[in-house]
């Protein structure tokens, strides 16, 4: 199965609504990022490189909210930093699902203990584990030992009180077709988290490794065996079929990251998550101001390497939303 049922008509509806309304540009899922700070300093990351000012900064509930009114996007994920941080982020959660909106909290996990009781499980709430291997591959991608182990104690413990728990996973140069496929059949059949998302690391400039980014062949070449002698229709992803054929090289797509735009305590960053091209005051700002044309691979260089799901996914869905084929193969999975 692919993106959930309730989801996909719910975001169906809404794309419905906006082709009704003539937008061209829109929202589909906000990325909020209501703090910097987290507990680990994994080496691919370059959110916690921010001043010790900044670190320690907290964005107020009430503002968060306003940017997910704001936007209008029906799914809203949590990022950072580490959200299990933030001393309001239950509140968060609870008013964003009093919204019916889909809520996918990203964590490594080691806070939940501490956290778990303040929250609820909800069809429309979801824990986001981030797991980037199996144990020895995943503690050092974190740069900690141990990590690996308490996140999977943790996510039993989430599942065994009944909520929801996908995984997010990031892959890299190191990263061979056999790692990724042994933590895939972990997660899905071993640990038997709800869905799993997947992406090609990309080249953070603040981030302290910057020698195992995958580039676009390396990228293709990888999922292409993975994926490959059927094991992907095994596998319970959070994305659309469209997107994994992309991930393989099967079809491409241009960048769409006005549909997953990035607000954080700077404001709405230009283009998306993973650039820093400056920030603005709004979401009608962000993208009525921001020259979208400049970027993705073949416009911008430091696009070039990049296949993450924050500027390919939104294209898949759109793409997918406009073929009845491939909606009715988005509901097989």
């Amino acid at each position: 199965m692919g993106i959930p049922v309730r989801q996909a008509v719910r975001v169906g509806a809404y794309l419905l609504k906006q082709k009704l309304a003539r937008r061209e540009k829109f929202a589909l899922t906000l990325e909020l990022e209501p703090l910097f700070a987290c507990n680990l300093a994994c080496a691919g990351c370059g959110k916690i490189q921010h001043p010790a000012n900044v670190l320690k900064q907290r964005m107020p509930v009430e503002q968060a909210l306003a940017a997910v009114e704001e936007c209008g996007a029906p799914v809203v994920s949590i990022a950072g930093g580490e959200p299990l941080m933030h001393p309001q982020i239950d509140v968060l959660v609870r008013e964003l699902v009093k919204r019916k909106k889909f809520v996918y909290l990203c964590t490594n996990a080691l806070l939940m203990p501490r956290k778990i009781d303040e929250f609820e499980p909800s069809p429309y709430f979801s824990f986001a584990v981030h797991i980037d291997g199996l144990e020895e591959r995943h503690d050092a991608s974190v740069c900690k030992k141990g990590v690996f182990a308490q996140a999977v104690d943790n996510v039993k413990d989430a599942q065994r009180r009944g909520f929801r728990v996908t995984t997010n996973s990031t892959f890299f140069t190191t990263d061979t077709p056999q790692s990724v496929i042994e933590v895939l059949d972990f997660l899905n059949n071993d640990l038997e988290v709800d869905q799993m998302m997947l992406s090609p690391a990309y080249a953070y400039d603040k981030a302290p490794d910057q020698e195992h980014f995958l580039g676009v062949t390396e990228t293709r070449e990888l999922f292409k065996k993975v994926f490959a002698d059927g094991r992907r229709k095994k596998w319970r992803f959070n994305h659309s079929p469209l997107f994994l054929d992309f991930l393989e090289g099967k079809v491409d797509f241009d960048c769409t990251a006005w549909a997953i735009p990035s607000y954080s305590l700077y404001g709405w960053q230009r283009p998306c998550y993973l650039m820093n091209d400056g920030y603005a005051a709004s979401y009608r700002e962000l993208l009525e101001d921001t020259d979208w044309q400049a970027y993705g691979r073949g416009n911008d260089p430091r696009c070039a390497n990049c296949m993450a799901h924050c500027g390919y996914e939104p294209t898949s869905v759109l793409a997918t939303m406009g073929s009845l084929r491939e909606s009715l193969r988005a509901l097989r999975g």
